[in-house]
């Protein structure tokens, strides 16, 4: 058995400036990721991103969050549009209280679109679904998903059939 309190464990640097505070490593968890989120206002836990090989659970603690999700998935057919992939994207309101849970491959984006504060758990499975995809098209092959790689230099995206590199992929928030 291992226990924690969520303040015991410092903040780490994240994409966002939310407050994210990682417990899979003092629970020990060997089959899933833990990660406690606190978020001001106009904060975000992350831009429009899938795992191909990792299902997502956010439950609400407290507040409201707003899920974007894209109507499409990792290895869909795409059609292009000013080098982002098109799709429906919709809005999801989850209240505190409620949980969301998203299927690996399946894009998607949280914020906190409220006046107060957000505090919610995202529980990921398994562990180590380190691949993350945003939907932006290969110039060169078309496939509609694109991996960001985090360089010395900036952040760029490279696609996982044919390699090539964006060295100067959008800004995150626009992924």
């Amino acid at each position: 058995m291992e226990r924690v309190a969520f303040d015991a464990v410092e903040p780490t640097a994240y994409e966002t400036d939310a407050e994210r505070r990682g417990l899979s490593t003092p629970l020990a968890t060997e089959n899933l990721s833990l990660n406690h989120y606190r978020l001001a206002p106009g904060e975000r836990l992350a831009g429009l991103h899938a795992h191909p090989e990792q299902e997502e659970v956010f439950v609400v603690l407290d507040g409201e969050a707003t899920f974007e999700v894209l109507g499409r998935r990792v290895g869909d057919a795409v059609e292009e549009v000013r080098g982002t992939v098109a799709g429906d994207v919709r809005e999801v309101t989850v209240a505190a209280g409620e949980a969301i849970r998203f299927a690996s491959g399946e894009f998607q984006a949280g914020r906190n679109a409220g006046e107060s504060e957000l505090t919610v758990l995202g529980v990921g499975a398994p562990r180590d679904g380190a691949d993350v995809r945003v939907p932006k098209v290969c110039p060169d092959c078309g496939r509609g998903d694109m991996r960001p790689v985090a360089g010395e230099d900036g952040d760029s995206l490279r696609c996982p059939d044919c390699e090539t590199v964006l060295e100067q992929p959008p800004p995150r928030e626009e992924w």
